[in-house]
């Protein structure tokens, strides 16, 4: 199951109490005070990790509570501090404060290490209060309380290049021709239904991380379809691939669908619309009209896109396609 979205509680551990006491030993008269200082309480540590790819851990176990720090004792004994937890969350999660809305962090790298909530400092027993005029302290600190806060936790995969479209527009087969990936292809639409990764190789030692996504229709931003609820995935991507089917069988409009899918992008973000793209013409093979393929490329042409023509079937256009991408992911990684 991918879960891409979950809300928890977090709550560090409360400091110990500080101790009254006072030493009482034979032979020790007026032993003077002895209570110790409470133990701190534990952390609460997020730590991201390549092993994951899903928050479902936290979808069914929400609350997450480190452990108190124990009281003080007698004799001058300091209380025991509680036991900081670390949760691992995968990398490309970001951390908001439900209460606020502000974002926290953003994991991006692997074992990355972020304290959320600081556990409560343990309070001060008799023995602190003692001074020279003062020699025997009732006064005693209770513990502070740990920080306790709900989080918002969602993740947004890290790809290189996001592959658009349509349902059915050919985004799944491509991925597992260009790279291992074995998502699963059928003839009806919506067979994706969850976002996957690739990794493509090339000859020269290159590699680049390719997502896909469950294809758009319009209306996505309404909440018809899909693919809407898995755009975020994409927003960090520094490419996108927009595929169109331009085979007879799909029954509609290349251009039109190129045209619906570019508004739903708009809609979600205007800044996931505006980010480099081609555009890949799929099924070639299937295509009989060369009239839909040409408007289709004088639409790109219009924006300034550059344009491709594959099947992933027969395996035309491939090999360039592979290139263009890697060409393209390399000029976006170089800094300005």
């Amino acid at each position: 199951m991918f879960i891409d979205e979950a809300r928890i509680l977090v709550k560090a551990g409360d400091g110990g109490n500080g101790c009254l006491a006072f030493r009482r030993e034979k032979y020790v008269p007026r032993g003077g005070p002895s209570g110790g200082d409470g133990g701190r309480g534990g952390d609460i540590f997020l730590v991201s990790t390549e092993h994951q790819n899903t928050l479902i851990q936290f979808r069914f176990n929400p609350e997450h509570k480190a452990q108190r720090g124990r009281h003080g004792e007698g004799s001058d004994c300091t209380g025991a501090e509680g036991y900081s937890i670390d949760l691992k969350v995968p990398v490309g999660t970001v951390v908001y404060d439900e209460a606020t809305g502000g974002r926290l962090h953003d994991f991006t790298t692997a074992g990355e290490r972020f304290l959320v909530a600081r556990g409560g400092r343990g309070g001060k027993g008799n023995a602190r209060f003692a001074t020279s005029t003062h020699q025997a302290p009732t006064e005693h600190e209770p513990g502070k309380p740990g920080q306790e806060l709900r989080l918002r936790l969602e993740l947004k995969l890290l790809a290189d290049v996001g592959l658009v479209g349509f349902p059915n527009a050919g985004k799944s087969t491509l991925i597992s021709r260009i790279s291992a990936a074995r998502p699963k292809i059928a003839a009806y639409p919506f067979t994706t239904l969850e976002p996957q990764l690739g990794v493509v190789s090339l000859d020269d030692y290159r590699s680049f991380v390719v997502a896909d996504i469950p294809g758009l229709i319009e209306g996505a931003h309404l909440g018809h379809g899909l693919g809407v609820q898995f755009l975020r995935h994409i927003e960090r991507t520094r490419l996108l691939a927009h595929l169109v089917d331009v085979s007879e069988a799909s029954g509609r409009d290349p251009a039109h669908d190129f045209e619906t899918v570019m508004a739903e992008l708009a809609s979600f973000s205007e800044d996931l619309a505006a980010k480099p793209m081609i555009v890949v013409a799929t099924k070639m093979d299937a295509a009989q009209d060369p009239a839909r393929v040409e408007a289709l490329r004088q639409v790109a042409a219009e924006r300034g896109l550059a344009f491709f023509e594959i099947s992933s079937v027969t395996g035309q256009g491939l090999d360039e396609l592979r290139y263009a991408m890697a060409e393209r992911v390399l000029v976006a990684k170089e800094p300005e």
